[in-house]
């Protein structure tokens, strides 16, 4: 089984280079399973027993089943669909010393520069057709060959380069495209690939991708390396938990939204109004009252799906001196005493009761108390919608290099661990 479901979810990984392939692969699963799709701009009628989702900005994605009785609240995952990237700018094409063409790029999400280099990358994203009829229509492009590469500076022209080196985005970190006589040939690669003229492209969202196969290694195959395992490892996981997962007591939500990388502070993000909207549409839709909408809120469970720092074998002084996570030992609960995590005792206790009656491993994370950690989608979500949260993660090294690595067996751990947390039937008295 931790084959299977390791293999499948390194599948989805692949096939999703972008946010929008993240939100499409989904849609396009949730349909196959008999889901209906919403649309914020149209009146929703919902009912009992119904499984539905709604997207926002293509790049966000809320999905939701209602138990066929009257529920009690909400039990949620919420993870994000974005990784640390380089966006292509407007007007990309730059020459260079009459030999090369490069792309003008910048930086998405705060991503270590290093491993970026040297590598095959390619291009994918969205672009916006103008279409015959004066709309507006958006196709998803990747560009499935290897495209661009950022080369480093040889050694002998930076004799400092081993003794650190601050790269600079706009000089060091712009991919070369081709030579001079692919000049002017970007728009139509792009054109190509979303099989329009250039003509129609009247916008775009396109960002660089390592063209590295995710793998299964180590010596006992206990590893995998991909791209994205930040945070795709955890949307498969419990994406896969919700599909599979009954309740007769609660209304199950998934969530992935976008932007978690940059802060979250857009239409899509945790901190914007679209899980709160959501859930007060899923209310209004089943003729529910708005007293009952609060004391469902009162009721309900979310858990913050973010992956977590295991402890690096070269650098075990950089993990807390108690709490270090370790790859293959099950799902991370994460703590932070000045709430960058949502995890406080209550909430702890309530997931763990679940993960024990599941027999499913878990262990914990705190920083260092002299290093500071980032924030993730608990607490920001929370700002909308207040509800007992936990963060969680599973543990993985190289976190937002373009090649992270991770546990080969505890994709498993989280997905059995997400169900039984879904079909749990979870009281809240404080």
């Amino acid at each position: 089984m931790f084959e299977k479901i390791t293999k499948d979810m390194l599948k989805f990984i692949d096939a999703s280079p972008t946010c929008y392939h993240v939100i499409s692969n989904m849609e396009t699963r949730l349909d196959a399973e008999g889901y209906t799709k919403l649309r914020e701009s149209e009146s929703w009628k919902l009912k009992a027993g119904g499984k539905y989702y709604v997207t926002r900005n293509g790049s966000s994605i809320i999905s939701f089943q209602i138990p066929k009785k009257s529920f009690k609240g909400f039990l949620m995952t919420a993870s994000h669909s974005d990784s640390p990237s380089f966006k292509i700018k407007e007007n990309p094409e730059m020459t260079e010393g009459g030999m090369y063409v490069k792309l003008n790029v910048e930086g998405y999400g705060g991503m270590l520069d290093g491993p970026w280099f040297d590598r095959p990358l390619s291009i994918a994203g969205r672009v916006f057709v103008k279409d015959s009829d004066n709309s507006i229509s958006m196709k998803l492009i990747n560009v499935d060959k290897d495209l661009v590469m950022m080369p480093s500076l040889a050694i002998h022209m930076n004799r400092e380069a081993n003794n650190g080196y601050k790269f600079n985005a706009q000089k060091d970190m712009q991919p070369l495209f081709g030579d001079i006589a692919t000049k002017g040939t970007f728009d139509k690669t792009i054109a190509k690939a979303a099989g329009v003229k250039v003509s129609e492209v009247i916008g775009s969202d396109l960002f660089l991708y390592n063209r590295v196969k995710p793998t299964v290694w180590g010596a006992g195959k206990e590893y995998i390396s991909s791209s994205r395992l930040d945070d795709q490892e955890c949307v498969y996981t419990t994406f896969e938990a919700f599909l599979n997962a009954e309740s007769t007591s609660h209304t199950l939500v998934h969530c992935v939204f976008d932007n978690e990388e940059v802060g979250s502070g857009t239409k899509q993000g945790a901190a914007s109004t679209f899980l709160k909207d959501t859930l007060e549409r899923i209310n209004e839709g089943l003729g529910r009252t708005r007293e009952q909408y609060h004391t469902a809120l009162a009721q309900s469970f979310m858990l913050s799906a973010d992956n977590a720092h295991a402890m690096h074998p070269n650098h075990t002084d950089k993990a807390d001196p108690v709490n270090r996570p370790a790859m293959n030992k099950g799902i991370v609960i994460k703590f932070n005493a000045n709430q960058k995590y949502t995890t406080d005792g209550a909430s702890e206790a309530m997931f763990r009761m679940v993960l024990d009656k599941a027999k499913v491993p878990y262990q914990m994370f705190t920083n260092r108390s002299d290093m500071p950690g980032g924030s993730t989608l608990g607490n920001i979500s929370n700002t909308q919608v207040a509800l007992n949260t936990v963060d969680i993660g599973l543990a993985q090294l190289a976190m937002h290099s373009p090649y992270e690595t991770a546990g080969a067996k505890d994709p498993v751990y989280m997905a059995e661990g997400v169900k039984a947390f879904y079909e749990s039937d979870i009281d809240v008295h404080m």
